[in-house]
């Protein structure tokens, strides 16, 4: 094991990983951007993503109630707030939801998740016990996607509204929203990253970490590509678009 890095010498190693492995290079994500894929496919993606997206306030909740610092539990309780909401005001799930709908899916089809692909299933469900197994360091570095997220909402918005015609701003306002919230999360997240990381093992099972989590968001993605796009088999029992 070589010498621990610098701070900012862990934050370039972090952004590098992005650089190479996060999911806006998948070929899904660029057949989507540019106007390639059909309707059906395009509500594949939707139907399946909640799984993801409903699973965010659970794997925060497991964060939080193993984590003995308040100040990092005051700030970080914000993460389910804004997916879940509060009373009176909606959250991501419920944007979610919308934008489900908007791209004519049933509500009742989305959240009782059946339909969706069990590769699906099996990445959220590996991202939510990862985070409640491993140490609080490495689940908080788990989240440091975060840091990327923003240039592919900013393309995503811009090319579905400019290739899809049955896709508007309302439909897209979960992504509205996340251009402010993920900025804000990956801050506090990166910061307490590189504070608290400071030997050369805490800085791999960091780097480990996210490089997990890029795995995860892949993964579904290669599902998808391969049910609904090549060769386009979707497995038995899940969500079948009508044609296009």
């Amino acid at each position: 094991m070589t010498a621990s890095m610098s701070p900012d010498e862990l934050e370039h190693a972090l952004r590098e990983i992005g650089s190479e492995r996060y999911h806006d290079k998948h070929p899904f994500h660029h057949l989507l951007h540019t106007g390639k894929l059909n309707k059906g496919q395009i509500q594949a993606w939707a139907l399946n993503r909640y799984i993801y997206q409903s699973r965010i306030p659970i794997k925060d909740a497991s964060l939080l109630a193993r984590c003995p610092d308040m100040a990092v539990r005051q700030v970080w309780r914000q993460r389910i707030i804004d997916h879940d909401g509060a009373p009176g005001s909606e959250g991501g799930i419920e944007r979610w939801l919308k934008l489900a709908e908007g791209l004519g899916l049933s509500r009742e089809d989305v959240v009782g998740e059946r339909l969706a692909l069990p590769a699906t299933h099996f990445a959220v469900e590996a991202y939510v016990r990862f985070v409640r197994e491993k140490s609080l360091l490495e689940a908080i570095a788990s989240s440091l996607t975060e840091m990327f997220a923003p240039g592919i909402i900013r393309t995503r918005m811009d090319g579905m509204l400019a290739n899809y015609a049955f896709v508007s701003r309302e439909t897209l306002a979960y992504f509205a929203h996340r251009t402010s919230e993920a900025p804000r999360d990956a801050e506090f997240a990166l910061a307490y990253v590189k504070r608290h990381a400071t030997t050369r093992e805490d800085q791999q099972r960091v780097l480990d970490a996210l490089t997990f989590k890029c795995q995860v968001l892949w993964a579904q993605l290669d599902a998808l590509h391969f049910a609904y796009v090549s060769p386009g088999l979707p497995p038995p029992g899940a969500f079948v678009p009508d044609a296009p």
